[in-house]
């Protein structure tokens, strides 16, 4: 997977690569976790090349591929692939989404640091998730009740989990719904008996990271494979890129540039 993506998007940037810059704006929006990731790369693309002004939200990777096919957008930033039919809508609307993987991410679960249960296995996650499982004693923890946390189903995150771990079925209707990586970090550095997951780069010190079937999520088992919940990040172009677009998407796949502050961001390197 990580050599197809880094030889496509080689490609496509030598083929349309230019020496002109045209200096303007640009407008990011979508995944709450790409986000660290664009905020890093954007400060330093702007030092680099003052004339271009950025300007970045994060609504969700849904949100963001939204934004880009109504064109109010110029990348989408998402933490999942887009879809068949949102592919569809920006055809009828005259665009075509271009991907281009930017860099790579595992999904760790998180618990309050007091918590004192260490690993979980991908079966036991979708059936707490499920609310089939509902005390922490069921899997190694303490005898207290679970408190699921989750993402919105407008995140990419969201989509990744419900597909690697729940395996299509949803999350049950009593946990409690985040609207960012950031939101369930902070619940969970605050509730004690909370279990929520994080793209790995907003895991830190107030939070505790729980192995998944014994595997920890790091930048060697989401690079090799062996840890289960592990995805690409990408940044999607309404169209080939060309002008600032194409500057800053070549900027962010730099090995010395814009790699450089994906690995910052606490994320994993293409290269």
């Amino acid at each position: 997977m990580k050599s197809k993506w880094i030889i496509t998007m080689a490609l496509v940037l030598t083929c349309f690569a230019s020496p002109g810059a045209w200096a303007g704006s640009l407008k990011v929006d979508g995944s709450t976790t790409v986000l660290p990731i664009a905020q890093k790369v954007t400060e330093a693309f702007m030092k680099e090349f003052p004339e271009v002004s950025i300007s970045i939200s994060g609504g969700g990777s849904g949100n963001g591929i939204k934004a880009l096919i109504d064109g109010t957008a110029d990348i989408a930033d998402s933490s999942r692939f887009i879809k068949d039919e949102e592919v569809k809508l920006a055809v009828e609307k005259g665009a075509y989404p271009v991907p281009f993987a930017i860099a790579y991410d595992c999904i760790v679960p998180v618990v309050n640091s007091g918590n004192s249960a260490g690993n979980l296995t991908l079966d036991q996650l979708k059936a707490i998730y499920m609310g089939k499982i509902r005390n922490w004693k069921e899997v190694g923890g303490p005898d207290a009740e679970i408190v699921v946390i989750s993402r919105d189903t407008s995140s990419g995150t969201y989509e990744v989990w419900e597909e690697k771990v729940m395996k299509k079925e949803r999350v049950y209707a009593g946990a409690l719904l985040q609207a960012s990586n950031g939101a369930i970090a902070q619940v969970v550095s605050k509730n004690k008996n909370a279990l929520g997951y994080l793209g790995i780069g907003y895991v830190d010190k107030n939070v505790k990271a729980l192995t998944v079937n014994g595997i920890a999520g790091n930048e060697e088992t989401t690079l090799n494979g062996t840890f289960p919940i592990a995805r690409p990040l990408f940044m999607f172009t309404r169209g080939w890129p060309s002008g600032d677009a194409l500057k800053f998407i070549n900027y962010v796949m730099n090995p010395q540039k814009g790699q450089k502050y994906v690995k910052e961001a606490g994320f994993v390197p293409l290269y």
